[in-house]
């Protein structure tokens, strides 16, 4: 009789207890407390709560920017928590694309350069003009940051994320810094290369209305998890309205 049981993604993230507290003199802030979190492979994941409530926090931390004050962090068989500068930094060039709220772009490179600088380090990329075609900046590459829109400088950001190949794909307010219809075409971007790539993607947003594009939503508040719900029909990026 065959087996009608689904088998379930591999984990990519395992992250149990994780704390993180800042000092400031004699006064400590929790930006989280105790944060078990579960990612899986291929997933799209929209974490979603107010400035404040630990979102950045938690992202930094699985992306190896940021160590936990206590709790545990792996990915996949490589525990974060033990590992030193050395380790963090080859896990984040091998395994890690960041896209953050401003594009942090060279002003004094191309789109293509700049997407080239990642290129260059990796182990296995896509050639650049590929990875800005796939933001459909083809007709752009050769334009300098100052040339570009914020939409297209934020879509240069995420060719040069997603140019290294990469297993998981951080992005934090990706859209915040951008008006409506220029944040659904990024949006589009993001939602493609997840489809496409099979990359595990997490969204961080105080935007509620991104939440609808997400296979699973993770609501964040005080540093903690609050709640998560499942997505039993995704919303397409074009028709979101906030």
């Amino acid at each position: 009789m065959q087996s009608t049981e689904t088998t379930r993604p591999e984990a990519v993230f395992h992250a149990r207890g994780l704390s993180k507290v800042y000092r400031m003199g004699e006064v400590e802030v929790y930006a989280l407390r105790s944060v078990d979190l579960d990612l899986y492979q291929g997933e799209f994941v929209v974490l979603l709560g107010p400035s404040g409530s630990g979102k950045s926090t938690l992202l930094n931390i699985l992306g190896g920017l940021d160590a936990p004050t206590s709790g545990e962090v792996s990915f996949r068989d490589h525990n974060l928590t033990q590992a030193d500068d050395r380790e963090l930094t080859r896990f984040r060039r091998e395994h890690v694309g960041f896209v953050f709220q401003f594009y942090n772009l060279i002003p004094s490179l191309t789109a293509l350069e700049n997407v080239q600088l990642v290129t260059e380090i990796s182990e296995h990329p896509m050639a650049a003009e590929e990875a800005l075609r796939m933001v459909s900046l083809g007709e752009r590459m050769h334009h300098f940051p100052a040339q570009l829109s914020g939409g297209e400088q934020q879509r240069v950001a995420i060719a040069r994320a997603i140019a290294k190949r990469p297993d998981v794909l951080l992005c934090d307010e990706p859209t915040g810094a951008l008006d409506f219809s220029t944040g659904k075409l990024v949006l589009e971007v993001l939602e493609r290369v997840n489809r496409e790539l099979g990359t595990t993607t997490a969204v961080i947003t105080h935007n509620a209305a991104i939440a609808a594009m997400a296979d699973r939503v993770i609501r964040v508040g005080s540093g903690q998890i609050v709640e998560v719900t499942h997505n039993a029909t995704k919303a397409r990026p074009d028709e979101l309205v906030w």
